[in-house]
């Protein structure tokens, strides 16, 4: 691992304002990462992509989508909350990556534009499909000692894309000793061995195990019960 602690430097004079206003934000003082692959989880508005956002402005990469040499501007794709705090290296690298899903067509329109399609595999992102062009990004940008931080990869990749992702995760961290840090709702993607989860859904950061997150619970019990889940749900619209 690269990146060692994650500390934030309060502000009380912004405690009530966003992002400080978001209980885990407010009440988080430092996290120490323990796994070459970390997961954020949590419900939609609990900061989990806040805080991936503050790694990736203070890693000097792109808080829109891509590296340190991706420049280019995206409204309101700003970190609110990088200023605010501290990371400990062991060593300090620079190599890397920030994929915001939600911005990614900005950053294929980007990559057009400077003509840099051969380090994406000499094929516009735009000409291939949604989880073809993360696919291409995994396989052809994705390289060397790392650290990789990915905001929902999994909105563009199919069940079986994410099975073939894990095992990018799996091979850069092996052979190059790449970092992750990963903000997911993917169940398939938090089955990675070995990972750190930090669960963002009590307020306080806790890890949790894999078997505790509710993205596992409400899969397992949806699959092995979904007749009876579906017929709970729709009686609350009678």
């Amino acid at each position: 691992m690269f990146l060692k602690k994650i500390k934030l430097i309060k502000d009380n004079s912004n405690h009530n304002k966003y992002p400080f206003s978001i209980p885990s934000i407010n009440k988080f003082e430092e996290l120490h990462i323990k796994s070459n692959v970390t997961f954020f989880v949590g419900e939609n508005g609990t900061g989990k992509s806040t805080l991936l956002e503050a790694i990736a402005y203070k890693c000097d990469f792109n808080t829109a989508g891509g590296g340190r040499n991706n420049k280019y501007e995206l409204h309101a794709a700003e970190s609110a909350l990088g200023q605010y705090i501290r990371l400990s290296w062991m060593p300090k690298i620079t190599n890397g990556f920030f994929l915001r899903a939600e911005s990614f067509y900005d950053f294929a329109t980007h990559i057009d534009k400077i003509g840099a399609l051969a380090a994406y595999g000499g094929r516009s992102l735009h000409h291939q499909s949604h989880g073809e062009s993360f696919l291409s990004l995994f396989l052809n940008r994705f390289r060397g000692k790392a650290i990789y931080l990915l905001d929902e990869p999994e909105a563009a990749l199919s069940p079986q894309n994410q099975l073939a992702f894990l095992k990018i995760i799996n091979d850069l961290v092996k052979k190059d000793r790449a970092q992750f840090i990963i903000a997911t709702h993917s169940p398939i993607l938090l089955g990675y061995p070995g990972a750190s989860i930090i669960s963002f859904d009590e307020d306080d950061l806790k890890e949790v195990i894999y078997e505790e997150t509710q993205h596992y619970q409400i899969s397992k019990f949806f699959l092995n019960n979904r007749d009876t889940m579906l017929e709970r749900l729709f009686e609350e619209d009678d």
